[in-house]
């Protein structure tokens, strides 16, 4: 039996992709990052999702829709955000389900910046 594949579209096992950075591994690249918060927004991680947003544009709380089903992440463009680099922009479209069945899809364009030697989540701004 093979060991699943990692919600991010990387056609990784999720052990070797994204589960690491999940249990505490730092990620390299503001790429990597955004992988995994999206792969935490497929498996409801909401507490990750918290730890590696920017401190100054965290929320208080964060709140998961249980019906919302993220089926695919589509990566448009990476700018910096790189091993050496203190910021990063990764723009992506992501296609979800939500609990009506409604299809649809988040096209995002985001801000990344390290936080003592991490990577976190800034803010975006929503496209299309």
């Amino acid at each position: 039996m093979s060991a699943p594949v990692c919600p991010c579209g990387s056609g990784r096992p999720y052990e070797a992709c994204c589960e690491p950075y999940h249990l505490g591994a730092a990620a390299p690249t503001a790429e990597a990052l955004m992988r995994s918060r999206y792969s935490s927004f497929a498996l409801g991680l909401a507490p990750y999702l918290l730890r590696t947003w920017h401190p100054e544009t965290r929320p208080a709380e964060l709140d998961l829709d249980d019906g919302m089903t993220w089926r695919a992440l589509q990566l448009v463009d990476v700018v910096r955000g790189g091993a050496d680099d203190a910021e990063g922009v990764v723009e992506f479209r992501a296609s979800f389900r939500d609990a009506s069945g409604a299809v649809g899809r988040l096209h995002e364009r985001s801000r990344f910046a390290r936080v003592d030697g991490r990577w976190t989540y800034v803010d975006g701004d929503v496209l299309d």
